[in-house]
Formats: structure tokens, sequence, C-alpha cells
């Protein structure tokens, strides 16, 4: 990380911070990243509003991020290996995935089981 020591990039972490567009990939089986960005404005009243307009973007941290993706982008398509991946998800897990959970929503498991049934 020190060669962004002058762009202030001062954090990496492998913690998942929720809710963003890497999730899609991590589901099934490639690698998906996120870069963390300052939360100063991200939870203010016109994120993801009508009032979030591009006059409201910040030049110094567009080029900041354009900047520590494009580093990244190219030290990972300059790696000998792959990058490695996620287990894909489980097929057969799929129907207990979806299941109510025990003991959380009484009534549910026997709700889900009744449907079931085939129809008469």
């Amino acid at each position: 990380m020190q060669p962004l020591d002058d762009l202030g990039v001062t954090t990496i972490t492998m913690r998942d911070t929720g809710g963003t567009d890497h999730e899609a990939f991590d589901s099934v089986g490639v690698p998906g990243f996120q870069f963390i960005q300052d939360t100063l404005d991200y939870g203010s009243r016109t994120h993801h509003s009508n009032m979030d307009l591009y006059e409201r973007l910040q030049p110094n941290d567009l080029a900041q991020a354009a900047t520590v993706e494009a580093i990244f982008v190219y030290n990972t398509a300059m790696r000998d290996q792959m990058l490695p991946r996620k287990p894909l998800p489980h097929p057969e897990s799929e129907e207990e995935r979806k299941a109510p959970l025990k003991h959380v929503m009484p009534g549910e498991q026997a709700a889900a089981q009744e449907m079931k049934k085939p129809s008469e």
C-alpha cells in the first residue's frame, strides 16, 4: 500500500461491508471486489435520490478512486496466477438454504411441508 500513500489510501481489508455490487460475483465463485469509500456523503439526504446529481461529484475523489482501481486492475492482470476463487455454491443445499429457520417462525416448517404436498 505504500505506493498509494500520497493518494491518502490507508486501509486494506478482507472485511465485507455488504450490500455492494461485488456480491453477485462472489456468489458464483468469481472474485469480486469492493473499494472502501469515505462515508462522509454516502448516507446524506441526496444519496440515491433525485438530488444525487452529476454536479455533486467530487473531482478529487473520482481521481483518487480511478487511480487506485487502475493500479489494482493492472497488478491483477500482471499476476502469474489466477486470483483465488471462493467455493461455488452447492445446488444440492439450495433447498436447505431456502427453508424456514427452525425454531424462529413457529408454524413455518409445517406450512412449508404442506406446500410441498401434491394437490388433490
